[in-house]
């Protein structure tokens, strides 16, 4: 008997014409681990939630088709009775977070599951080994990788037999990816079944037994792994190769940042070339994004002093530095919140001409009369990237900016930024643990270890660490 079996699923959103999914045919086994991968938008998620309840109960629509949980049909179960059959990660682990502590956190889908304390205590803990995680450590100070590890925790704990993870290595370094498909084989190995929806190819398809793929509503079951793999996993070429101004945009001093008294940053010395790209890399809360907040002026160093040679010269950060550095955050829900894309795009930009031409060169432009926070995670993405884009700023800062995409919509959009940085010269920091685009992102790189600087280079530091990271060396 099958985990999960589809046939023949077809569905169309309220309000929408073109079917989201159509004629699906699907299964998941007990003792299989699969992969779901396929461009950005093209209903990988869509089918998570038909599987999970959350489509028809939650998002309406059209749905036709055959859905049997376990052997037994769908249409005839609860979203209680599905819930405690399927175990979800979705996208977004700040949506999912709702406790304080992590202890708490993981604590919380246990309990609505009628679990005794003492098999709690015992999730908890076996949780928290695997995916090392502090059980006392507070929620609100965990890096985006770090949160993802603790929503897959969360799920873990509640011992669900069927398990759909959607990008759960979205924010994960190298570390963090091998050790959470390491205990999702070991999960499926014990008898779960396990279905993880990734655009990391290079860092799933080693432990996967079987692949799906789905494009323009439709799905199908790859064959040959390994040229699949191959096609979606090369380095993206650079186009740019060398720094385009002179100087420094910034200069960071002994500079220190701390919280609580914990130290995030110890002492950075480190200068951004102008006109250059930097890369920032290291394992999930390293500090990766503390660094870039304080050179965007979103925060104040504890210690040391920033020296930046980006107009206008001032202080503060009000309006007019913020035209001139744009940052791109990790979780674009942050910063979406027009009523529609085009909208979106349009606030502060330079043009609405501008604004559209991006939108076209991104592949956006279908999606101007959607909200942006009914687009999937890849998709909102291009709309934050494009959005800060079109405000044409002498400094853009990237943080995770190629998580949700898939690989063509990841070279065209590493392509667009590299030719609007030949074409303006601007200085680009980014951070990242998708090995695809590190060669086209990267001028410069700086490793960041336990908050100091451990290394710096060229690209071949950056794929230096990236190597040592996948043979478990850091």
């Amino acid at each position: 008997m099958s985990a999960v079996r589809m046939r023949n699923i077809r569905f169309v959103y309220e309000g929408c014409d073109t079917p989201a999914l159509n004629g699906a045919d699907f299964f998941m086994e007990y003792g299989e681990l699969a992969l779901l991968s396929g461009v950005s938008g093209a209903g990988k998620s869509t089918l998570m939630n038909i599987i999970c309840g959350i489509i028809p109960h939650v998002l309406k629509g059209n749905l036709d088709g055959e859905l049997y949980i376990e052997g037994k049909s769908a249409k005839g179960l609860s979203m209680n009775e599905i819930c405690r059959k399927v175990g979800v990660v979705l996208q977004n682990a700040d949506a999912q977070i709702i406790h304080d502590r992590v202890e708490s956190e993981i604590a919380f889908g246990c309990e609505n599951l009628g679990m005794t304390a003492e098999d709690i205590a015992h999730s908890i803990d076996t949780a928290c080994e695997r995916m090392l995680l502090d059980k006392n450590a507070r929620t609100r100070t965990l890096s985006g990788g770090q949160k993802q590890r603790l929503v897959t925790a969360s799920v873990m704990a509640m011992r669900q037999k069927i398990l759909i993870l959607d990008e759960p290595l979205a924010n994960l370094d190298g570390q963090g990816a091998r050790l959470l498909m390491t205990s999702l084989t070991q999960l499926a190995r014990s008898g779960y079944a396990v279905l993880v929806i990734e655009h990391r190819l290079d860092a799933v398809m080693q432990y996967v037994d079987r692949v799906w793929h789905l494009q323009d509503a439709v799905l199908y079951q790859v064959k040959d792994k390994q040229k699949y793999l191959a096609s979606r996993a090369e380095y993206i070429d650079d186009g740019v190769g060398k720094i385009l101004g002179t100087g420094d945009a910034f200069s960071l001093e002994k500079v220190s940042y701390s919280v609580s008294k914990k130290d995030i940053l110890k002492e950075i010395n480190l200068t951004v070339p102008k006109g250059g790209r930097m890369l920032l890399m290291g394992q999930n809360g390293c500090g990766k994004t503390t660094l870039t907040r304080l050179m965007a002026k979103l925060i104040k160093p504890t210690k040391g002093k920033i020296v930046q040679n980006v107009a206008p010269h001032s202080r503060r950060a009000g309006r007019r530095w913020f035209k001139t550095v744009g940052v791109v955050y990790q979780n674009p829900d942050y910063q979406l919140f027009m009523p529609t894309v085009k909208k979106e795009l349009e606030f502060g930009a330079e043009s609405a001409k501008y604004a559209l031409e991006l939108a076209e060169r991104l592949g956006i432009e279908h999606l101007l009369d959607r909200h942006p926070h009914s687009l999937s995670e890849g998709q909102k993405r291009l709309v934050g990237v494009a959005a800060v884009l079109a405000c044409k700023p002498e400094v853009l800062i990237l943080d995770e900016p190629t998580v949700g995409q898939d690989y063509q919509g990841l070279k065209r959009m590493v392509g667009v930024l590299n030719e609007i940085h030949l074409d303006t010269g601007n200085t680009v920091i980014a951070t990242t643990h998708d090995r695809r685009c590190t060669d086209a992102l990267c001028d410069k790189a700086a490793i960041i270890l336990d908050g100091k600087i451990s290394d710096e280079g060229g690209k071949e530091k950056a794929r230096a660490f990236l190597d040592a990271c996948s043979k478990g060396q850091i």
